[in-house]
């Protein structure tokens, strides 16, 4: 196996700053992770710079930094804050972030130093078609990505979340159930999966205009009030949707065996990725009602 082929990944101290960074970035972009092992945050951008690092093997460095074992290379750099990533290009600290940076973030951060695959600038291209109106075109694009780029599994997944859009459920489902587990996993096929099963359930309801007019007929339906959430989130509107179900949990906790709070947690939980403040706000509020 070449050094092409291999995941660029170490541990760094004082004793081979200088080799594995400050030499190496002549060569690669370095992209050094300051953090400590206790932190989640941190860890969650290690998890995500290790599996960007085995997915672009040889084209940059990640090298780690735990606080507590190098207090000298935390002070050398003023790191105040973790986790804090720090960008090196021949030599020299290029750039810097501070807080958890999620896989999307990173790629875009990557993409600036040369590090990216084609198939994702197909992807944003065919995402600003559909946005725009030209789905057809979008489609295109999206078939011609993954024709060149079979491996990532992104691009098949903006092609489901477009089936979706247009309302093709079955056709959706088909190529969704096609993915490896790894792929069905990722934050988008977790959001995915999610949009599915509130499709799937939504068809089992009388529909969301009907529920409506239940609702202001009987505001006190919690059935329809549930079934509704269930309609808004099949079109991901997460706030109104949200409103029915904290408007249960707070009128009758019990319904259904705490159906409302678990659905909460659902959706927070399927939150928690793409818009953890979103998330943290409905778990903050949701504490608050169960404690109270």
């Amino acid at each position: 196996m070449s050094t092409k082929d291999k995941p660029l990944i170490f541990e760094v101290s004082q004793n081979n700053f200088e080799d594995l960074i400050i030499h190496n970035s002549t060569h690669l972009p370095v992209v050094v992770e300051f953090m400590g092992v206790w932190s989640e945050p941190c860890i969650k951008t290690e998890y995500a710079l290790s599996d960007l690092a085995k997915e672009f093997p040889g084209d940059f460095i990640f090298a780690k930094i735990d606080i507590e074992e190098q207090p000298e290379l935390k002070e050398k750099f003023s790191i105040v804050n973790i986790p804090t990533v720090l960008v090196f290009k021949d030599g020299i600290e290029v750039q810097r972030e501070e807080g958890e940076l999620r896989s999307e973030e990173l790629r875009v951060l990557l993409k600036h130093y040369g590090v990216y695959r084609k198939s994702d600038e197909l992807r944003e291209q065919a995402r600003e078609m559909h946005m725009s109106g030209d789905t057809q075109s979008a489609i295109m694009l999206l078939t011609k990505a993954i024709s060149s780029d079979p491996s990532n599994a992104r691009v098949v997944l903006d092609m489901i979340q477009i089936f979706i859009d247009m309302k093709e459920i079955d056709q959706a489902q088909s190529l969704f159930d096609k993915l490896p587990e790894s792929a069905q996993k990722l934050d988008m096929g977790l959001s995915i999966f999610a949009q599915l099963n509130f499709l799937r359930l939504a068809k089992k309801t009388t529909g969301r205009e009907s529920l409506q007019a239940q609702i202001k007929q009987a505001p006190d339906d919690y059935q329809a009030r549930f079934d509704l959430a269930v309609c808004l989130f099949s079109e991901y509107d997460i706030e109104q949707g949200m409103e029915m179900l904290f408007f249960i949990q707070e009128k009758d906790a019990s319904f259904k065996d705490g159906a409302a709070r678990e659905m909460i947690g659902m959706i927070c939980n399927m939150l928690a990725n793409s818009n953890p403040e979103e998330s943290n706000t409905y778990r903050r509020r949701l504490a608050n009602l169960v404690s109270g």
